[in-house]
C-alpha cells in the first residue's frame, strides 16, 4: 500500500476544464443513492464548485490523525477505513454511490482510521469552505447529511460494541481455556499412565500365579492387602512419607528383597508401615515377596491414577456446569435468576485471574430470587468484575456483598485497587469514554452495563477513592417493577 499525492482535474475556478465532463459528472452524480431527487441544476453545482479525484487500487487516501476538511462522494471504487493500530477489520468500507468524509454539521475534526482504495476509485470532493453555499444552493443538503450522519453513527457504534464484545469473548476463552487445560493435561497423563500400569500389573498377576503359592499363603497375602487398604484410610493424612520410604526400603533390603526402589515409594505414599510388611515375611520366601508387593504396589498405583482422572474429569465437568450456568444454556431468555449464583458463574470464569485474589464473600441469607435476563445479568458481573481485576492487577482483594435493600437487590463489588479520579467518575458510564490507555478498551464496558441494568429497570452507581472502589447495582425484586 502506497501513498500518491492525489490526481485532481479541477479548473482554475473549480469547474471542470472540459464541457463534457461536467455532463459525465452530472450523470454520475444522479446515480448516487443519497442525492436521489436533486435536481439537474443542484447536481450541476456540485459538478462546478467540486474537484475530481482519480486513485488506482492500493492508495492511502488519507492517515488515522490527520484534519478532515473534505466531504467526498463516491462516483466508483470503494475506500477501506481502519484503525492504523487496530488490526485489519474494517472500521468502514465507503462504496460507489456513497457519501464519506467530512460532512456539514458534523463534529468530525480529523481521520478515525487509515483511509485506503481498494479498487480504481473516481471521487468529486467538496471543501468545506463551501459547505455554506452548498446548503445555500442545494437546502435538501442538509436533510441529506443529518441522515448520512444519523446512519454513520449507528454503524460506527455497532461495529465498537461488535469489536467490545469480541474482545470480551476472546478473554473469557482465554480464562476458560487456561482453566481447561490443567485438568484435560492431568487426565491425559493419567491415561498414558494407567495403561503402563495395566501392563506392569498384568506381568506382576502372571509371575504370582507362577508361584503356585498355597491356599493358606494366598489367604494370608489377601488378609494382608484388605488390612493395608483399611490402615491407608488412618495414615493418609501424615506428612513423614520419607521417613516412612527409608523405614521400608531398610526392611526390604533386610528380607532380600529386590527392585526396592520403585516398591518403597508406592507403599509409603498409601501410608504403609515397615512393620505392616512382617505378616508376608512368615509365610513367604523373598523372591515371593518381591512379587507380591510388586503386583499390590502396582495396584495402588493404577488405582491413585484412576482416582486422580476422576477429579480432574468432574473438574472439566464443573467448569463446562459454570459455562451453562454463566450463559444460561437451553433456558427461557427471561426467568427467575438467583444472582448468587449467577456471581459464582461469573467468578469461576475467571478462575485462572483469581489465584493471587483474595475473594470475599458476604451474601445475604435466603435471598429473593429476581425476574431477569439471566445472560444479560451476568454480563453485568463479569464487567465489573473485569474492571476490578484489572484495577488490582489480579493481586489484591475483591469483596462482593449481595443483600436485600428496600423493595431492591443491592449487589456491591468492591475492590482494594487505586481507584478512580474523581473527575472521570461522573463520565465512566460514557460510551467509548475509557480511563484505561489505548488500544486497550474501546470504553463501552461500563456503557453496557449501564445498559443491561436499566434494561431490567435497575440503576449502578460508583463510589471510589484510593484503595476502595464500590461499584452498586441496584435490581427491583418485584416483578412487575422490572417489566
Amino acid at each position: 500500500m502506497t501513498a500518491t499525492p492525489l490526481t485532481s482535474h479541477p479548473s482554475a475556478a473549480g469547474q471542470p476544464a472540459d464541457p463534457g465532463r461536467m455532463e459525465e459528472i452530472i450523470a454520475a452524480l444522479q446515480k448516487v443513492a443519497p442525492l436521489q431527487g436533486l435536481t439537474n441544476a443542484e447536481c450541476r453545482w456540485l459538478a462546478e464548485h467540486g474537484s475530481e479525484i482519480f486513485l488506482e487500487n492500493g492508495i492511502v487516501v488519507f492517515r488515522e490523525g490527520e484534519p478532515a476538511v473534505k466531504m467526498s462522494i463516491l462516483l466508483q471504487g470503494e475506500i477501506h477505513v481502519r484503525r492504523e493500530h487496530g488490526g485489519p477489520a474494517s472500521l468502514f468500507i465507503g462504496r460507489s454511490g456513497q457519501i464519506t468524509g467530512l460532512l456539514p454539521f458534523s463534529r468530525m475534526k480529523a481521520y478515525g482510521g487509515l483511509g485506503y482504495t481498494s479498487a480504481p476509485t473516481w471521487a468529486l470532493q467538496i471543501d468545506r469552505s463551501l459547505f455554506p453555499a452548498m446548503l445555500e444552493a442545494i437546502p435538501s443538503m442538509a436533510g441529506r447529511c443529518v441522515s448520512i450522519l444519523l446512519d454513520r453513527v449507528r454503524e460506527v457504534t455497532r461495529l465498537e460494541q461488535q469489536s467490545e464484545k469480541l474482545t470480551a469473548l476472546g478473554k473469557l476463552a482465554g480464562n476458560l481455556a487456561h482453566e481447561l487445560n490443567n485438568p484435560a493435561s492431568a487426565a491425559q497423563r493419567g491415561a498414558a499412565g494407567i495403561l503402563e500400569e495395566l501392563r506392569i500389573y498384568g506381568h506382576e498377576s502372571f509371575n504370582l500365579g507362577r508361584l503356585c503359592l498355597e491356599a493358606a499363603q494366598m489367604e494370608t497375602i489377601r488378609s494382608w492387602e484388605a488390612g493395608i487398604r483399611d490402615g491407608a484410610r488412618e495414615t493418609v493424612a501424615e506428612t513423614d512419607t520419607p521417613a516412612r520410604e527409608e523405614e521400608i526400603a531398610n526392611w526390604l533390603r533386610r528380607h532380600e528383597v529386590e527392585e526396592s526402589w520403585h516398591i518403597a515409594p508406592a507403599l509409603a505414599e498409601h501410608g504403609v508401615r515397615a512393620g505392616q510388611l512382617d505378616p508376608l515375611s512368615a509365610c513367604l520366601e523373598p523372591a515371593s515377596i518381591a512379587v507380591v508387593l510388586s503386583q499390590f504396589t502396582s495396584s495402588l498405583r493404577a488405582e491413585r491414577i484412576a482416582k486422580a482422572m476422576l477429579h480432574s474429569t468432574a473438574r472439566i465437568f464443573d467448569l463446562i456446569g459454570a459455562i451453562k450456568d454463566y450463559s444460561y444454556m437451553d433456558q427461557a431468555p427471561i426467568q427467575d435468576i438467583d444472582v448468587a449464583r449467577g456471581l459464582e458463574s461469573t467468578l469461576a470464569m475467571f478462575g485462572s485471574r483469581l489465584r493471587e485474589v483474595e475473594v470475599v464473600r458476604r451474601y445475604e441469607p435466603n435471598l429473593p430470587m429476581i425476574s431477569a435476563y439471566g445472560g444479560e445479568l451476568n454480563q453485568v458481573w463479569t464487567g465489573l468484575i473485569e474492571n476490578a481485576l484489572d484495577a488490582i492487577d489480579d493481586h489484591g482483594r475483591i469483596e462482593l456483598t449481595l443483600r436485600v435493600d428496600g423493595d431492591m437487590l443491592l449487589v456491591e463489588i468492591l475492590d482494594n485497587g487505586p481507584g478512580i479520579e474523581p473527575e472521570m467518575q461522573a463520565r465512566i458510564f460514557e460510551p467509548f469514554f475509557s480511563s484505561k490507555a489505548p488500544g486497550e478498551g474501546l470504553g463501552l464496558g461500563l456503557d453496557t452495563v449501564n445498559r443491561i441494568v436499566r434494561m431490567h429497570r435497575g440503576y449502578v452507581s460508583v463510589h471510589s477513592k484510593p484503595g476502595r472502589t464500590c461499584f452498586q447495582v441496584r435490581l427491583p425484586i418485584n416483578r412487575l417493577q422490572a417489566y
